[in-house]
């Protein structure tokens, strides 16, 4: 999204004047904004407006749709535009209102963590589904790697009882985000929360059955041509990994097979772009074996799971 001029911010202040005898309305203003947001280029227009509408009212976005003819009082009104204007500057719903919503569970985000995408579930569909699989008489050993909010973390241990997860993230400001959020969820008790660059401080549990993990995967060129909405609001460390693209995930799979049993898996979010470069690297080492994709909603590889064989170097 472009940033506003003077002169367009108070074109678009004058449109939503109160002085107009049309009241505004719960569905005017949302009408209003979806065209707003339609014309600073987001991608879910409707969306945007309905999450900030619902959160300057303090209420659920579904029971906007049984307030179509009501009027927002003043403090809403006022909270809104503010709202408004800043997304019309770029900045994204999720930090205007606090949170987002991933894997039917809200979560806290900030400036310090990466705002969880949907195509993110994918990965924790398949940690989910290979979990299922392992025959053990003891919790399973997982580790998130790079957890930012404590999305993923979160969602795997509020799905599968028999867990001992450990969360780590070389952004201490990031790592309170996710104890927040796992305090809010009730689960910080079975999650071990580690300030670590990938793995090399993370001491014990020496191996692990799951490592998965959604790691910086933009390369430089990528970058500078991301959306201002994630490139002047989300922290660049959470973004890009090198000139490459490559060079974080690289170093997560020399890490991985030392720290995993045999039979575990690495389960890795990547860009399509680098899936050829990421598949090259995994099959020239004889530690990784079972290589599979799976694929995001526009059929494009976005998630890469390997297994731990028993073969070493």
């Amino acid at each position: 999204m472009s940033k506003a001029t003077p002169a367009e911010r108070l074109n678009e202040r004058n449109k939503m004047s109160e002085s107009q005898d049309e009241p505004w309305t719960v569905l005017r203003l949302l009408d209003w904004t979806t065209d707003f947001f339609k014309r600073k280029g987001s991608e879910s227009p409707r969306l945007d407006a309905e999450v900030l509408l619902s959160h300057a009212r303090e209420c659920e976005r579904i029971e906007l749709y049984t307030a179509f003819a009501e009027e927002p009082d003043g403090e809403q009104r006022v909270a809104f535009r503010e709202m408004v204007r800043r997304r019309g500057e770029g900045m994204p719903v999720a930090q205007l209102v606090g949170y987002r919503e991933f894997y039917s569970s809200r979560f806290r985000v900030n400036e310090a963590t990466l705002i969880p995408r949907p195509e993110t579930e994918h990965l924790v569909v398949e940690a989910l589904d290979c979990a299922k699989q392992f025959s053990v008489d003891r919790p399973l050993q997982v580790i998130d790697v790079g957890t930012g909010s404590g999305a993923i973390a979160i969602s795997v241990v509020q799905n599968f009882d028999s867990v001992e997860m450990t969360a780590v993230d070389v952004s201490e400001a990031a790592l309170k985000i996710a104890e927040w959020n796992a305090q809010k969820h009730e689960v910080a008790d079975r999650i071990q929360f580690v300030q670590s660059d990938l793995l090399s401080e993370v001491e014990k549990p020496e191996r692990f059955d799951i490592i998965c993990s959604n790691p910086p995967y933009v390369s430089e060129a990528e970058y500078r041509e991301l959306s201002p909405t994630v490139r002047d609001f989300e922290p660049r460390g959470a973004l890009v990994s090198g000139p490459e693209g490559t060079e974080v995930i690289a170093r997560l799979l020399e890490q991985a097979p030392d720290r995993l049993h045999a039979g575990g898996r690495l389960i890795i979010e990547l860009s399509p772009m680098i899936a050829d470069a990421c598949q090259a690297m995994a099959l020239a080492d004889p530690a990784f074996g079972d290589l599979r994709f799976i694929k995001d909603l526009d059929g494009h590889r976005r998630i890469l799971s390997l297994q731990r064989t028993d073969h070493s170097r």
